[in-house]
C-alpha cells in the first residue's frame, strides 16, 4: 500500500533515479528477493518482511529489512487467558512476529496471575515467533506436571504458522488468540492424518525410476545448497533426475512431465509450494502428496531414499526445522549452529603442586 508513497519519497529527497516495485514477493521472512533485483540492476533493496534469516551478507544486493510491528491491547488477551484456561499451570505464548511486543508484554502479567509462562525460541528466529516451517520442539523438562497441563496460546490472525508448532507438540492442547476479533479459538490438528498421507507418497516415491527437483525461485525459499546435496546424492545412487525451477509448484506445471517424471522433490517451502497442488487434488494440507506421481519434501526425500523401515520414520517426532540453526540435513538456513570443540584452560592448582 505505501510502496509507491515511499517510491515518491526516495526520489525527490534521496537523489534516487529508480524505484523498481517488486510486487509479487513482498512478504514473509524468507522472500528476500535479491536476485531479481540484481536483475534490475538495482543498488539497494528494502524488503518488509517478518524475519531476516537470510543475512544481509549472504544476499547478492545490500539489503535493508524492515519489520513490522503491530501494537495490539494486551489486556484483553490477559482477561481472556485468565477466565478460560485459569485451570492451566504453564503456557507457551508465542505468534507471528507481528505481535512479538505484545506477548513479551503479556508474559509477566500473566506471571502474577500464578502462571508459568514459556515463550519458546527456535534459533535465528526471534522469541516466541513461529514460522509455518519452523517451531521448536518443547521438552518435558519445561513442563510444570505433564503436557496435559501445558497449552500453547499463539497470537496471530491466522492459524497457518500455528500449525508447524503443533506438528511439532502433538501432545500439548493449542489455542489461538486473535487480536482482531478479541477471541480464543481451540485449534486442533489431523497428525495421524497427515503422517499417513505423507507415508503413502514416501513410499510411492521409493519406487520412482525417474525423479524431479523443483528449486524454488520465489526469493530464497529453495537453497542451492540442498539442491547440490541431492544431486550429489542422486548421482551415487544413478537415479536419473531432473532440476527445474519453479516461482510457484501448479498442477498444470507438473502434468506437463507425466510421462516423463515419477516422484518430485521440492525444495522450497511447502506451504506455498503445495497450497495450490492440493486445493486442486483433494489430499491433506501442504505435508501431503499433491500429485499422482508423488511429491515430497526435501525431508520427505531422505526417508524415501535412505530411511529403512517407512512405516517406523513416522511414529516419533517430526521436527519441523527448515529455517533453525539446529536443523537436519534438509535445514534451509543459513546460520547454521557452529560446532566448536569445548575448550578447557587446564590451570594448575596449589593442591596439585602439594600432591607432587
Amino acid at each position: 500500500m505505501s510502496s509507491l508513497i515511499l517510491s515518491d519519497i526516495f526520489t525527490a529527497f534521496a537523489d534516487v533515479t529508480h524505484c523498481f516495485v517488486l510486487g509479487d514477493v513482498t512478504y514473509g521472512a524468507c522472500c528476500v528477493d535479491d536476485l531479481s533485483a540484481l536483475a534490475l540492476g538495482a543498488d539497494l533493496l528494502i524488503h518488509y518482511g517478518h524475519s531476516c534469516l537470510v543475512p544481509i551478507d549472504a544476499a547478492k544486493v545490500p539489503c535493508l529489512c524492515v519489520f513490522v510491528d503491530i501494537k495490539i491491547d494486551v489486556e484483553p488477551l490477559i482477561s481472556t487467558i485468565k477466565l478460560n484456561l485459569n485451570d492451566k499451570k504453564s503456557i507457551v505464548l508465542a505468534g507471528t512476529i507481528q505481535f512479538a511486543s505484545a506477548i513479551r508484554e503479556a508474559m509477566p502479567e500473566l506471571e502474577k496471575l500464578g502462571l508459568s509462562v514459556l515463550i519458546p525460541q527456535s534459533k535465528p528466529l526471534s522469541a516466541g515467533e513461529l514460522l509455518g516451517c519452523t517451531a521448536p520442539r518443547i521438552s518435558s523438562k519445561s513442563v510444570i506436571g505433564s503436557f496435559s497441563d501445558m497449552v500453547v496460546v499463539f497470537v496471530a490472525d491466522g492459524r497457518f504458522h500455528l500449525e508447524a508448532f503443533m506438528i511439532a507438540n502433538p501432545d500439548i492442547s493449542a489455542f489461538r488468540y486473535d487480536p482482531y476479533l478479541g477471541k480464543l479459538f481451540l485449534e486442533e490438528y489431523d497428525h495421524h492424518g497427515m503422517k499417513d498421507t505423507r507415508k503413502r507418497a514416501i513410499e510411492r516415491a521409493r519406487e520412482a525410476k525417474s525423479w524431479g527437483i523443483v528449486l524454488g525461485t520465489l526469493g530464497r525459499q529453495g537453497n542451492p545448497r540442498i539442491l547440490d546435496r541431492l544431486e550429489k546424492k542422486m548421482r551415487e545412487k544413478h537415479f536419473s533426475y531432473t532440476v527445474v525451477l519453479m516461482s510457484e509448484i501448479s498442477p498444470t506445471r507438473i502434468a506437463l512431465f507425466e510421462q516423463s517424471v515419477d516422484a518430485w522433490i521440492q525444495i522450497a517451502c511447502w506451504w506455498e509450494k503445495d497450497k495450490s497442488v492440493v486445493a486442486n487434488s483433494g489430499c491433506c494440507n501442504g505435508l501431503g502428496c499433491g500429485h499422482s506421481n508423488g511429491l515430497c519434501s526435501g525431508c520427505g526425500n531422505e526417508a524415501a531414499k535412505d530411511v529403512k523401515g517407512v512405516g517406523d520414520s513416522f511414529a516419533g517426532d517430526y521436527p519441523m526445522d527448515y529455517c533453525a540453526q539446529d536443523g537436519g540435513e534438509w535445514n534451509s538456513s543459513y546460520l547454521k549452529k557452529a560446532t566448536r570443540p569445548i575448550r578447557r584452560n587446564v590451570v594448575s592448582s596449589t593442591s596439585d603442586g602439594a600432591a607432587l
